[in-house]
């Protein structure tokens, strides 16, 4: 990857920010615009689900918790739980509104955050972190607003339970002050952390030590990403937290830094709404990434800027994933300018050839039709055409247990995208006879040292090149004869084939030999052809695993050369 750059903060003013944090209105009396309104009574759904997983017996440890799914108790699960019912205890549209019954389950959860929290204010993430400054900063952005939203709704009964929160919240700042962290997206989430706690109790020391986080600048390359490249995990995250900052630290020019992703993003929307998530570092890798996360960012950019491509980005996602917004209600509600009607819309790119050299990504639309190209990666090309969804193409050969193909970078030539790699396979000569270890121990003899012989070589060529209506993907492998190859194209489980067949001895394995097939997803079909089936071994020595998916396989022996249409 070539060096990243920095956004360097001035201090510039680039406009006059809406108020974030916590809310100085009444959201009993404010009328609120519809998809409010739904995203509230949204919030109401799981009530019941999480009642039954608290923990109501007085002698267990972990009294007052909400297990997880897997049944283990824990702050996370409590801190969302809290933070759900303060939404519904604040607002008359919620039928929970305040409702004492769920205060009091509410002030039994608060109770266990206290007696879980560490006495240096951490909280433990119990799948892998303990005494974790990030988590706990996780868990006081969701709480911080509960604080806010419990205190506005005037509920009967709610001194104790703020009195708890107060505590927890005061002293995991204290934590926040001086802890650690692991990633670079956790510098942003204890800076936003330590915004909100100073929205509700100044302090200085807050204020200092995220100014002291922001020194580092935001890791943000030329393309428009954050450092882990994490587009349906961190990166949205990263945006909403960089809002929060740019509001309680006085500093506007933060929002450059998302203005710049959220321009990216437009370019890695998928026709069918999804976001390209293969290039992540993360654990969203390769999974299927909708847009919810963004829709906070979009619609507060699309107000302040009167930027018609983000409203436009935020009627998307209301389309095609509104009920998963519910999950930012909170940030929802805090500020009423946000309820502001939206621009008018502007067009949205769904036509173009674009590279993102600092990602490793190409991304190709047209239209209902999309291709992702990635170096660095062995699922080299996606290709999607409204839901059918072709999720990865390899190809391999056995060539020395190492015959995977990926490509360090991708190249334009002409009209085609092109992607190499060589590999080289030698044998090694006696070690020279004045270095050989006496004990014969060979950690002492590194086969650097020794003379290559019989060196055999393999060069893959992949040239990707646009056509009306689809793209070819043209294969060629030379050098060593003779080995053998297999070339997967891997689609979304959920679909119907035409025109394969089914491999004799392997599950979800197809075979390719005639002209062409068919991949159907409700109303979309990708075609791709054509065959070649010279044997049988679909999954080499030296190849990444099978994936869990329907998966067409062509084979033959190199040297290798095929082409597949993709329409």
């Amino acid at each position: 990857m070539k060096r990243r750059t920095f956004v360097s903060l001035g201090a510039t003013t680039l406009g006059t920010l809406p108020v974030f944090g916590f809310p100085a209105f009444d959201l009993s009396k404010t009328a609120k615009p519809q998809w409010v309104i739904d995203l509230i009574k949204l919030n109401d759904q799981g009530f019941e689900a999480l009642f039954s997983s608290q923990v109501v017996d007085t002698a267990k440890k972990a009294y007052g918790a909400i297990k997880d799914g897997e049944e283990i108790p824990n702050v996370q699960s409590s801190g969302h739980f809290i933070a759900k019912a303060a939404i519904a205890l604040a607002n008359p549209e919620s039928q929970y509104y305040q409702s004492t019954d769920l205060l009091k389950k509410v002030g039994l959860a608060a109770q266990y955050l206290l007696k879980a929290q560490h006495a240096d204010g951490t909280i433990d993430l119990l799948s892998t972190n303990f005494h974790s400054p990030p988590d706990t900063a996780f868990s006081v952005e969701r709480l911080a607003p509960a604080y806010g939203f419990l205190k506005a709704s005037q509920t009967k009964g709610t001194e104790p339970v703020l009195a708890a929160l107060k505590t927890f919240l005061q002293r995991a700042g204290e934590s926040l002050i001086v802890g650690g962290i692991h990633t670079p997206n956790h510098r942003w989430v204890v800076s936003a952390a330590l915004v909100k706690l100073n929205e509700l109790w100044p302090d200085s020391r807050y204020i200092k030590r995220a100014e002291q986080w922001l020194l580092e600048h935001i890791d943000l390359d030329p393309d428009g990403q954050y450092t882990e490249k994490s587009t349906g995990g961190y990166t949205p995250l990263v945006n909403r937290v960089l809002i929060t900052m740019a509001k309680g630290l006085n500093k506007p020019e933060i929002l450059d830094a998302v203005r710049k992703n959220l321009n990216m993003t437009m370019y890695y929307v998928h026709p069918n709404g999804e976001v390209v998530t293969e290039a992540s570092n993360r654990q969203d890798k390769g999974t299927i990434g909708t847009l919810e996360n963004y829709y906070y960012s979009y619609r507060c950019l699309a107000l302040l800027d009167k930027n018609g491509a983000y409203a436009a980005m935020c009627r998307l996602i209301e389309k095609t994933c509104f009920p998963k917004m519910v999950g930012s209600l909170d940030a929802y509600l805090e500020d009423p300018n946000l309820w502001s009607e939206l621009p008018s819309n502007k067009p949205l790119p769904d036509s173009y050839a674009k590279a993102f050299p600092h990602s490793g990504v190409v991304r190709i639309r047209r239209g209902n039709w999309d291709a992702t190209l990635l170096s660095n990666n062995a699922g080299f090309l996606t290709f999607h055409k409204g839901n059918a969804v072709l999720q990865a193409l390899r190809i391999a050969a056995s060539f020395f247990g190492k015959g995977q193909f990926q490509s360090a970078e991708i190249k334009q030539e002409g009209d085609a995208w092109v992607m190499r790699n060589k590999l080289e396979g030698p044998y090694y000569q006696p070690y020279p006879v004045d270095q050989i270890d006496p004990t014969g121990n060979l950690d002492k003899m590194p086969r650097t040292n020794r003379q290559k012989s019989e060196v055999q070589y393999l060069d893959y060529t992949v040239k990707i090149t646009e056509i009306k209506d689809g793209i070819t993907v043209d294969f060629e492998l030379t050098g060593t004869e003779g080995v053998p190859v297999s070339l997967e194209l891997i689609f979304r489980p959920g679909g119907q084939f035409s025109g394969v067949q089914a491999h004799a001895s392997k599950p979800k394995a197809f075979l390719l030999s005639g002209d062409g097939g068919t991949y159907t997803q409700g109303a979309d079909t990708i075609q791709f052809g054509t065959g070649r089936v010279e044997h049988k071994a679909v999954q080499l020595r030296g190849a990444l695993p099978a994936m869990d998916a329907p998966t067409v396989y062509l084979t033959g022996f190199t040297p290798f050369k095929h082409r597949i249409t993709l329409l």
